[in-house]
């Protein structure tokens, strides 16, 4: 890197100090922040009216993770886009921000003005209310929102057009799409599904990671010694279906158990979403159910799976507790989403009442380490919609080989279902309405950190827009959006919500 372009690259404390110099000379100081993933010519004339309002010009820019244009970006990683702006002769200092807005950032530089790109130029069509915040912080240190003018373009086109990180078969799927729906259209049914107040009934699991490396074999036994290095504990099950359905909806209902022993109530209570209403029911004799994962800290890699529970049926008095609960909350519900992990929460008398008197009954029924050939989806007799992986399809019908489709028929002559979807992985997603047929659409992901949570992403949304009747090709974009930002994430690190995948769709669709 050019000396003189790599002294301009300031952290951002250092860049205070120098801002704070420079005002005491009595230079006046213009802010401009943004992601800045591909410079090209709007960026430069805006860069020049910034700097021309003042005598010097900071720029700061979104770190990568917190850039929330979807699985794809950012293209390329902060140190890239700070060198990039560097090199431009306008700009005097560059910075990489800390946070997800500059409020923070504006309060600590206290610019003379901050300025943004003539996408702002109406506050209200900003959808995560950023802008609004940004503007008052301004104020508050006596500077002035300022908004350049002149062409506008898009780094999201540019980068969907030209530099895509998907496949041709994607980018086919994508430009068919975009020529068929607007954003707008898309967007609208995020909008809609806030005022659904879903009820959640499945089990809740605490996800475990201790992360480790690998110190030798042990002297006395053949098996691999490793050292723990730290723990991670994360809202999964239906715990982690709950957090994804409030971020968004404006109110959810949970209903699940916990363990008379190990119940982990305090860790439940927190990790739920402030939205979430949780009857939170007792298994007795059980502990709440803990997953943990041992991994190797270097690579990412899992080496070893330790499910902690008592996957006996409920009974006795929970089971009553249980159906109590149930059939007064069915009463009010439109919508019920029935996350069944096969760990022993729901009894053969809970599961007939929820066919029979749900209004409207999404599931997912789950086959795992735990449960792999005893909790099929045909133990339930009805539903208007099932989510299902493509090997609980496989275990449904016997058949480890074969075509997903003819799979998905078969699967239907065993419940009565009019709509399915059944997730791929790589593969994307197939999905299937009895009274329109079937529709495809592929994966997103880029980058797969870690596959646990997608299902349930994917399963909570899907569910939510289902319910709403959007059309089967927005259903499938979402859900599979959604799907692709969980997979880049640790566990249910990050839950969904409508803010961040709006501005992954819009993105996407540019």
């Amino acid at each position: 890197m050019n000396m003189l372009h790599k002294n301009k690259i300031k952290d951002l404390n250092d860049l205070v100090d120098i801002v704070n110099e420079l005002r005491s000379q009595g230079k006046k100081v213009a802010h401009s922040h943004g992601v800045f993933d591909l410079l090209h010519l709007g960026h430069i004339r805006h860069f020049e009216q910034a700097k021309s309002l003042a005598d010097i010009l900071v720029v700061t820019v979104t770190p990568d993770e917190y850039v929330n244009k979807g699985p794809h970006r950012p293209a390329f990683t902060h140190e890239i886009r700070t060198e990039a702006l560097a090199a431009l002769e306008m700009v005097d200092y560059v910075s990489v921000n800390r946070w997800p807005l500059a409020v923070d950032t504006i309060e600590m530089l206290k610019p003379d003005f901050y300025v943004k790109g003539p996408d702002y130029n109406i506050v209200e069509s900003d959808i995560t209310g950023g802008i609004a915040s940004e503007i008052d912080a301004i104020n508050s240190v006596g500077g002035k929102f300022s908004v350049t003018e002149g062409i506008t373009f898009s780094s999201s086109t540019l980068l969907n057009q030209h530099f895509s990180n998907f496949s041709a078969e994607v980018q086919e799927y994508l430009n068919d799409f975009r020529s068929r729906f607007s954003i707008d259209e898309v967007l609208s049914w995020m909008d809609r599904i806030s005022t659904i107040c879903p009820m959640v009934v499945g089990e809740a699991i605490v996800d475990e990671y201790v992360f480790s490396s690998g110190i030798g074999k042990s002297t006395k036994d053949p098996v691999l010694a490793v050292l723990q290095e730290g723990i991670e504990t994360y809202a999964g099950g239906s715990l982690a279906v709950a957090n994804h359905l409030a971020g968004l909806c404006d109110e959810v209902i949970l209903v699940t158990q916990l363990g008379d022993v190990r119940s982990s109530e305090d860790f439940v209570r927190k990790s739920l979403q402030d939205n979430v209403k949780p009857y939170l029911l007792t298994k007795s004799q059980s502990s709440t159910i803990h997953k943990r994962r041992i991994v190797d800290r270097y690579t990412g890699n899992k080496l070893l799976e330790i499910y902690d529970m008592s996957d006996h049926v409920t009974r006795g008095s929970d089971a009553q507790s249980l159906l109590d609960n149930l059939q007064t909350l069915l009463v009010d519900n439109e919508l019920v989403i029935v996350a069944d992990y096969g760990h022993g929460m729901l009894t053969k008398e809970s599961i007939s009442l929820l066919c029979d008197k749900a209004k409207f009954l999404a599931m997912n029924v789950q086959s795992n380490a735990g449960n792999r050939g005893f909790n099929p989806v045909s133990k339930y007799k009805n539903a208007d919609y099932v989510c299902l992986q493509e090997h609980e399809v496989q275990v449904e019908t016997r058949q480890r080989e074969g075509d997903v489709r003819a799979q998905l028929i078969e699967v239907m002559q065993r419940i009565d279902c009019p709509r399915f979807t059944v997730t791929r992985g790589s593969s994307g997603s197939i999905h299937y309405d009895e009274s329109s047929g079937f529709v495809e659409a592929p994966a997103f992901a880029v980058r797969v950190l870690d596959r646990v949570g997608a299902g349930d992403a994917v399963f909570a949304i899907t569910s939510l827009l289902v319910q709403l009747g959007a059309p089967w090709e927005i259903i499938a974009l979402i859900g599979n959006v959604a799907g692709a930002q969980m997979v880049s994430e640790l566990g249910n690190s990050q839950p969904l919500n409508r803010i961040t995948l709006s501005k992954s769709i819009t993105s996407l669709m540019k």
